[in-house]
């Protein structure tokens, strides 16, 4: 059964008793800082939390690890609007302990979407067309090199502005402990 039915029915009583009020801003990041972190269940709350940050006080992108795979992905697109047109004048990348993109096999993502129905032969033409596999699913042995990885692609992006200082960090998910990485990184 979907969870659809259970979202729209308390969503009209979310709105008809206007709980939204409380979280009421604008588009811009209030404390002008852009937030590259993982999509990881543990962070949604304990992230903005153990940075002091409420609703609206900064711009959050989130994916897989925290790693930026392409300089021209959507990631890096959000990072750029971020700064160019919402405001945001810090870049903060945010891994954490226990990633699940650590050490990951790509060779095991594969199997599992050939057993969800994917055609072995469409990833064998995406393999042929030059779209690998290993690299397109790839992890990292900790996470700090993963937060390296984006911060060093943010700071030699050429759309991306030498002023905003780019800073990387890992968390604990289970404490909200941050760890400092990299302080306005430069080459």
């Amino acid at each position: 059964m979907s969870i659809v039915p259970s979202i729209l029915e308390f969503n009209k009583q979310f709105v008809a008793d206007k709980k939204y009020e409380k979280y009421l801003t604008n588009k811009f990041p209030e404390k002008k800082v852009a937030v590259l972190t993982c999509m990881d269940t543990r962070l949604v709350q304990l992230l903005p939390k153990a940075l002091g940050f409420k609703n609206g006080d900064a711009k959050f992108i989130k994916n897989a690890g925290a790693i930026l795979t392409q300089p021209f992905g959507s990631a890096m697109r959000s990072i750029l609007v971020a700064v160019h047109e919402l405001g945001a004048r810090e870049m903060l990348v945010i891994g954490h302990r226990g990633c699940g993109m650590t050490n990951i096999d790509s060779g095991r993502i594969v199997d599992k979407m050939i057993e969800h129905g994917i055609d072995p032969v469409s990833i064998e033409t995406l393999e042929n067309a030059g779209i690998r596999m290993d690299k397109f699913f790839r992890g990292f042995s900790k996470p700090e090199e993963g937060v390296m990885a984006s911060v060093r692609m943010i700071r030699r992006h050429p759309l991306f502005p030498e002023s905003v200082p780019v800073h990387g960090f890992i968390i604990d998910p289970e404490t909200g402990e941050i760890e400092v990485i990299a302080l306005d990184y430069k080459e």
